[in-house]
């Protein structure tokens, strides 16, 4: 009888363990996954920071620059019909105010709700500043998910009909 009992004891205690394990997991994972996509956001807004720096700081017409682009989460677009870098994502994160846009060192910043996530845009706009460019077209190219970096190759190809410095960038 004892032996039954003691086995008995043993399922009741492990199924009691695995209801803890479930209530804990059911809380937490919400949370762990809103916080990566937190880190996922600032690390974005860093890509676009570096971009925006290799931007500003190219130099003369024929000179270029490498950035290695990280995307776990998320697009990149390089938007050359409006000379944009936008980045988006669909996040369980809200990172700012909603539908409401802020500019923060220069990259605008906007959260809008969709269902139970967040759609959060980051973009950095060079509209009369600068003329942004895919493969030497004005299209629009995106950067999804990848495990490897990309390598973006930015070149400086001088100056447009309006004055504008033309920026290009391709995959190297």
């Amino acid at each position: 009888m004892k032996r039954g009992q003691v086995w008995v004891e043993t399922v009741v205690y492990t199924l009691i363990a695995f209801v803890i394990i479930g209530a804990v997991l059911a809380y937490a994972k919400p949370k762990i996954q809103e916080m990566q996509d937190k880190a996922v956001i600032e690390q974005s807004v860093e890509i676009i920071r570096k971009i925006d720096s290799t931007i500003l700081n190219i130099g003369e017409a024929g000179n270029q620059r490498e950035v290695n682009v990280e995307i776990k989460k998320g697009s990149l677009f390089i938007d050359g019909k409006n000379d944009q870098i936008v980045f988006e994502i669909l996040s369980k994160y809200e990172y700012s105010e909603l539908d409401t846009e802020f500019t923060n060192l220069g990259i605008k910043e906007m959260t809008t709700k969709s269902g139970n996530l967040f759609n959060v845009t980051l973009r950095a706009d060079y509209s009369g500043k600068k003329n942004i460019s895919y493969n030497e077209r004005d299209e629009i190219f995106s950067l999804t998910k990848s495990s490897n970096a990309y390598n973006l190759l930015l070149k400086n190809i001088g100056d447009d009909s309006g004055g504008l410095t033309i920026i290009n960038f391709k995959l190297n």
